[in-house]
């Protein structure tokens, strides 16, 4: 079994520097043996690459990786995957691409007679190193993944050199003229991104490139590239041209070459390379005979959960078994997808779950048809096609779209630019997996007799109002000759979404969309649909349940043994009430607590009742005298209530409980000996607890309490942020799941409280769980994800941090770039609105009788580079209304 090692147990030291070869470095950690990397520049036809090489292990031969990284970066996003696959026994090259990072050249988006042939070098320099497998001579043993732009070049490469044996490609298109230019119409926002991104590396690398194409915003990108964007962008149509430039530079030129084994990661929230991409590449790979898996992932380029441990890892275990010919190598099942389950994390992704297949099942698996009702519609295309319609916006929200099955979306269609069909409601679940279909018949008035749609399907929920948008997506269709009415088949996005008992199907086709080029001609539109909309349900997938946690089984053993041992020492005066297993994976449900102190004329605490989740950052706020404190002296066992109950994991907390070994604290700062080292404190403090060394995970808590190399110096040297740091990684020892932390940032200057607030957060994003109690509103808006808000003792709201500042009249506007004050001025002056200002990340709008939909309109017609429109409250606003303007 090979060992796998975390990696943050990785410290990088400085080893030696060779003549002629780069730097040399050691990436140290708890088990031998280290990680060597090299840096150096190879000059290729005359580019100078900046590449990385890592190995480990002994001086036997073994096969080779090459690691692409995405558009826009270099070879550093992907140095710690780099090290997990040298350790994993793999020699790792990794590089900059031309026009990236530190390399010099040209973008030419994977030209085959420059990127592509750059990675044929590589493989050559691969092939004379000592340490790597050869199949012969020349031929190196060697796999190609990356993610984008990097998983493309691995599909090329083995395309174009019979020595690549197996690839990993990760969210990345099969023909870039199909992902950019869909069905005819010009995918202009991320278009714009794509070249953004090269004028931004052209700006901050060397002078090398076409003078023209960077007096023109092209930045690094060839001239040829720079002039096919400047054409289509201000036409807004792609032309023959433009798309065969791009399909010469897309894996499906070359996908009847490609026969080597291929893991095909695709994101479900993506609409620049969507489902469609993958269903390609596995469709061509399958049929030339080569191994085949398919895993869609929850996250994408949209944002989401990119479960970026699950699929390295899955990576790694694909060359196992293609490159090392290991075949006891699990490489998945043919087919995975993730699926929602409910939302458990510091950011609000959804928590997943597998549903598998032992064969990819396509996009059209099992179909069923719904009836569309409605009459045909007639609207219009606005001039100038503003405003859009909005679906997907890269960037905004942090991956909202993955939260699409939860109910959460955005979406917006403008009234009299849409045709609407509904389907009845279910009766019974759906899963929709794959791409809809639907006929319908278009008609255009239109000069030329064209119409540009963007179509979609909506699930509505029971009160007809409430709908999402699955994913995001739509699909945009050209239609040509449609004067006289032209009947045409949609499909529409791939998408894997449940439609619950209750809700309907929806048909939007909408006339525009903010990502995508419409005519600037005015224009009506009429659709009517000529059949039912066909779903695919890929009925053969097996959703699997969550694997159960070892305590499920293991507390009611151990609750067992603990109260037979109380009971031999007659040491248990009261009877604890049993586990109660529908809690197991609460962190924390108090239930109806009140704690009167004697003597005492009211209560402290008054029928409180709460419940936290895994990953959740909680905030427990109020006034002085709301009963915080009091409260979580009876969450840690210090004192117990009058009535009610606590249950941590499911089991009761009384003074003592077992479950407390699950729970770290904070409070009111702790005691260091100056003279000792903050990792000597920390040891000693361990060795008190009496329990076992390798339980402490010291590492780890240092690790996200971020402390470095101050560690190994005497607390007495130490800043106060420092020392309420070391004293969180105190609290962290044994990982516990439940960290309590009382006022951490007292004492604190702003740069000090910005690195607690990373603290807690990275602690929580690994699954656990923290409550703070604080009087920095401020600072736990920042933080928290979720409140507790208390008043004389008793709960006054409970609930994310969103929906308690959510309310209000006043709008973030955030922007993608800024905006000069006479813009300002004219958002400030638009009707419905009272006035706008700028703030952080955009500006602030209030409304003065307006609303959302409205301000959006009119942003788009101005030109705003808006990227989101959300509510606005400050915390402290909430705050005071909810306790009555009370001090914290």
């Amino acid at each position: 079994m090979r060992l796998r090692l975390p990696r943050w147990a990785a410290v990088t030291a400085v080893l030696a520097v060779l003549a002629g070869a780069g730097t040399w470095t050691a990436v140290a950690s708890d088990e031998p043996p280290p990680v060597h990397r090299a840096d150096k520049a190879l000059d290729i036809d005359g580019v100078r690459l900046d590449t990385s090489y890592f190995t480990s292990g002994g001086d036997g031969r073994r096969p080779a990786v090459l690691l692409g990284h995405g558009f826009g970066g270099s070879k550093n996003d992907v140095r710690a995957q780099a090290e997990q696959l040298a350790r994993d026994g793999y020699a790792v090259l990794t590089w900059s691409a031309r026009g990236f990072g530190d390399s010099t050249g040209e973008i030419g988006l994977n030209d085959p007679d420059h990127e592509v042939a750059d990675v044929r070098k590589l493989i050559d320099w691969l092939a004379d190193r000592p340490e790597v497998l050869l199949d012969k001579a020349g031929d190196p043993r060697v796999g190609v993944t990356g993610a984008s732009y990097g998983g493309a070049i691995s599909l090329l490469a083995a395309g174009h050199d019979p020595r690549v044996d197996a690839i990993a490609p990760q969210i990345t298109y099969w023909n870039l003229a199909d992902a950019l230019f869909p069905n005819g119409v010009f995918k202009k926002l991320w278009a714009g991104i794509f070249f953004s991104a090269g004028d931004q590396r052209g700006a901050a690398g060397n002078a090398a490139g076409n003078a023209d194409a960077k007096a023109a915003g092209c930045g690094r990108f060839t001239a040829e590239l720079c002039s096919l964007y400047q054409r289509v962008a201000v036409g807004g149509k792609p032309d023959a041209a433009a798309r065969a430039l791009l399909e010469a530079r897309s894996p499906s030129a070359v996908g009847a070459d490609i026969k080597v084994p291929a893991l095909i990661v695709q994101g479900q929230s993506d609409s620049l390379f969507t489902l469609a991409q993958s269903d390609a590449m596995a469709r061509t790979l399958t049929a030339n005979g080569a191994p085949v898996a398919v895993d869609w992932i929850a996250g994408g380029h949209d944002g989401g959960d990119r479960e970026t441990e699950r699929v390295e890892r899955r990576i790694s275990t694909w060359f196992d078994r293609w490159l090392k010919r290991d075949t006891s190598a699990d490489t998945g099942p043919a087919f995975r997808v993730s699926r929602t389950g409910g939302v458990d994390s510091t950011d609000g992704q959804a928590t997943l779950r597998a549903a598998t297949a032992d064969r990819y099942p396509g996009l059209t698996a099992a179909t069923e048809t719904f009836a569309l009702a409605g009459p045909p519609q007639t609207f219009a295309n606005p001039a100038g096609a503003a405003p859009p319609a909005i679906s997907a916006v890269p960037g905004l929200g942090g991956g909202l779209s993955g939260l699409s099955s939860l109910g959460v979306g955005l979406s917006l269609d403008f009234p009299g630019q849409y045709a609407r069909f509904d389907a009845k409601p279910q009766t019974g679940a759906v899963r929709i997996t794959g791409t809809p279909t639907v006929r319908v018949k278009v008609t255009s008035t239109a000069a030329d007799g064209s119409a540009v749609l963007f179509a979609k399907v909506y699930d509505v929920g029971p009160d007809g109002r409430q709908q999402v948008l699955p994913s995001q997506l739509v699909t945009p269709v050209r239609v040509e000759d449609a004067k006289a009415g032209r009947s045409v088949t949609l499909t529409l996005p791939a998408i894997d979404h449940e439609v619950e008992a209750g809700h309907r199907l929806r048909l939007v086709l909408a006339a525009t969309d903010l990502g995508y080029a419409s005519p600037t001609v005015p224009a009506g539109y009429t659709v009517a649909v000529e059949g039912p909309l066909t779903v695919p349900t890929a009925p053969g997938l097996d959703t699997q349940a969550a694997a159960l946690p070892w305590w499920v089984w293991g507390l009611p053993l151990l609750g067992l043994a603990v109260a037979a041992a109380l009971l031999l020492t007659a040491r248990r005066r009261t009877t604890a009430p049993a586990p109660d297993p529908e809690l197991i994976s609460v962190p924390l449900q108090i239930t109806g607590l009140s704690k009167k102190y004697a003597g005492g004329d009211r209560y402290s605490v008054k029928d409180l009742s709460f419940r936290v989740e895994q990953g959740q950052v909680l905030g427990l706020l109020g006034p002085n005298g709301a009963g915080k404190t009091t409260t979580l002296r009876m969450l840690m066992g210090l004192i117990r209530p009058d009535e009610g109950e606590i249950r941590v994991f499911g089991q009761a907390i009384r003074p003592g409980a077992p479950v407390l070994s699950r729970v770290g604290s904070f409070v009111e700062g702790a005691g260091f000996l100056p003279h000792l080292s903050g990792r000597e404190n920390l040891d000693l403090y361990w060795k008190a607890t009496g329990r076992p060394a390798e339980d402490a995970h010291v590492d780890d808590a240092l690790r996200i309490a971020n402390l470095g190399s101050a560690l190994e110096r005497a607390v007495r040297t130490y800043s106060q942020g420092m020392r309420q740091r070391l004293a969180i990684a105190q609290a962290m020892l044994g990982l516990p799941d439940l960290l309590i932390l009382d006022e951490p940032t007292n004492g604190l200057d702003p740069p000090q409280i910005r690195e607690m607030r990373e603290v807690m957060i990275r602690y929580a994003a690994e699954g656990r769980t923290v409550i703070v109690s604080s009087h920095l509103l401020a600072e736990v808006e920042q933080s928290c994800t979720h409140l507790v808000v208390m008043d004389r003792g008793q709960l006054v709201q409970a609930g994310p941090v969103a929906e308690i500042t959510g309310s209000g009249d006043t709008l973030l506007v955030t922007l993608d770039g800024d905006v000069d004050d006479p813009l300002v001025e004219k958002i400030g002056a638009l009707p419905g609105v009272g006035s706008a200002a700028r703030a952080d990340g955009g500006l602030l709008v209030r409304l003065d009788g307006g609303d959302a939909t409205a301000l959006i309109g009119d942003l788009v017609r101005l030109d705003v580079p808006l990227t989101g429109v959300g509510p606005h409250r400050r915390l402290e606003d909430a705050f005071l209304t909810l306790i009555g303007g009370g001090a914290a």
